[in-house]
């Protein structure tokens, strides 16, 4: 029994769900939204508009700079939404459209007049205002809207639609607590919207027994018997001394929330204006989103010549814009195939390529090209040739290794030469290291140049081939002492000279140091 209890449940309350589900979306739904700069006291209007649409409207929807009416529409078949309320200012007065998804019509309002509902509220004594008054859809009023003309008619019929339909043998009364009125005014063409809470209080009693009903004692201190409470009233407050009249007594067909409000009783329907006001004035209706014929318009009346001009004028703009539209997507069709056309050809060319490469990489290499850098090669081959042959390979016999250790050179950067003390610096050497042809070194057997005895060769190791640093060819050796023409000034060169010759340098026999010591060079 008590499974079978719970299954019944969960089936009752999904059959519930789905009749709340089904009867949700069958009744209309609304934004309410603005476009454009409209200000703080019109950005509040938007938020009482919404408040007075609850519950079958978007609380709080949000709205970008960068969103544009299609976004909405977009977003208004999924949610089920059948009517915009869109906003707008300008610098002389305030707009309002309503808008009918998915084709229209527009109805385009000026907003002579409104208040807030902070401003209505505060204008009252007494308000009634509660969170459960907006639990449930307003109840619609419409006042002289049976007057003569087409747009009459049709604005009549937009405002039914945009609240929920009631059926009066099912409606609970209970759940009417708030109502809004529409009054069409004729002459001035100007609607006026209110929007009022709801009260239902019993009649037939005085009111002492109504606050007794209601559990508001009155003060009795002035009262000798219960009786004067009956009969006098008990000093009640203006707003509790409300006149009901025939104006808003009515007989209840149902039991209504309240002590007092019996089935088949007398009642007195009371309205207290919650807000927000507008007065609107109809401007003109427009087919579809904002975009189609203009059906009316409130200031500007065209002949039929003029509208059949309209018409043909627009029938030939659309026929333009399809035109270009086909011609665009013939374009877009076109650039497709060309792209893919050159994708095709650039695989094949890739493709291509890469057998090529494998047919060359199975072919021996025929030989250096030009623009080729040679393999390098090791120092075996040479350390080889020297053995096998008894002398130095030529420059250009074995390239790879004299580039190899051409690049080795310049990897780092060159060390500077130690100038001896006391020897100033000579600029007519131009950096170049002196021919020794006299006594204090003896050129070697290998020809790699100038070394005293017992230290290294003057200058860097030189292949075979090269120049020495600073030398010439054998043979090619002069007389010419420290390189050259002699630039010594007298006055500051003394200490080059000897004591004993005049105008000889004064370097001493081989193996003897005076004055400065041998230079070395880079080994």
């Amino acid at each position: 029994a008590g499974l079978s209890g719970k299954l019944n449940q969960k089936k009752s309350r999904a059959t519930a769900n789905h009749v709340a589900e089904e009867i949700f979306s069958a009744v209309p739904h609304s934004f309410v939204f603005h476009r454009g700069l409209i200000g703080k006291n019109v950005g509040r209007l938007i938020v009482d508009v919404r408040r007075v649409m609850e519950p079958f409207t978007a609380e709080s929807l949000k709205v970008r700079k960068k969103n544009v009416l299609k976004d909405f529409v977009a977003v208004a078949g999924p949610l089920g939404v059948t009517h915009f309320m869109i906003f707008s200012r300008t610098p002389s007065s305030v707009n309002m459209r309503l808008a009918r998804l998915p084709k229209g019509p527009t109805l385009h309002f000026k907003v002579l007049k409104y208040s807030l509902v902070k401003d209505v509220v505060s204008s009252l004594k007494k308000h009634r205002m509660h969170e459960q008054q907006f639990t449930h859809h307003p109840l619609l009023i419409l006042n002289n809207f049976g007057s003569d003309g087409m747009h009459v008619k049709l604005m009549s019929t937009m405002f039914q639609n945009m609240f929920p339909s009631i059926n009066v043998h099912k409606i609970s009364l209970n759940n009417i607590k708030r109502c809004v009125l529409l009054s069409y005014n004729p002459e001035t063409e100007e609607i006026e919207f209110r929007h009022y809470s709801m009260k239902v209080v019993p009649v037939g009693m005085s009111r002492g027994v109504k606050k007794l009903m209601q559990e508001r004692f009155p003060n009795m201190s002035k009262f000798e018997d219960i009786s004067e409470l009956m009969i006098k009233g008990a000093n009640l407050s203006e707003s509790e001394a409300e006149q009901d009249g025939d104006h808003n007594i009515t007989e209840l067909p149902q039991v209504y929330s309240g002590r007092g409000n019996m089935a088949s009783q007398q009642s007195a329907v009371r309205l207290t204006e919650i807000g927000p006001r507008m007065t609107l004035q109809l401007m003109k209706i427009q087919e579809g989103m904002g975009n189609g014929n203009i059906l009316y318009h409130t200031m500007i009346s065209k002949t039929e010549e003029e509208i059949q001009e309209i018409l043909n004028r627009k029938q030939a703009q659309l026929q333009e814009k399809l035109g270009r539209r086909k011609k665009q997507e013939q374009n877009i069709a076109d650039k497709q195939e060309k792209r893919d056309a050159n994708k095709k050809k650039s695989l094949e060319g890739i493709k291509r390529k890469q057998a090529e490469a494998e047919e060359d990489s199975e072919v021996e290499d025929p030989g250096m090209q030009d623009n080729e850098v040679a393999v390098v090669e090791s120092d075996d081959e040479v350390e080889y040739y020297r053995q096998a042959v008894g002398r130095e390979p030529d420059e250009d016999m074995f390239p790879a290794t004299k580039r190899r250790h051409g690049s080795e050179r310049t990897h780092g950067p060159a060390k500077k030469r130690k100038m001896s003390p006391g020897k100033p610096f000579r600029k007519d050497q131009d950096g170049k290291s002196p021919k020794r042809n006299g006594p204090g070194g003896q050129r070697d057997k290998m020809g790699k140049g100038w070394k005293k005895d017992g230290e290294k060769a003057f200058g860097r190791d030189t292949k075979p081939g090269r120049k020495p640093f600073g030398g010439k060819k054998p043979g090619e050796r002069g007389e010419k002492k420290f390189g050259g023409k002699k630039t010594f000034d007298k006055n500051k060169d003394k200490s080059f000279k000897s004591k004993g010759s005049k105008g000889k340098p004064a370097f001493k026999k081989k193996g003897v140091r005076h004055g400065s010591k041998q230079r070395k060079g880079k080994g």
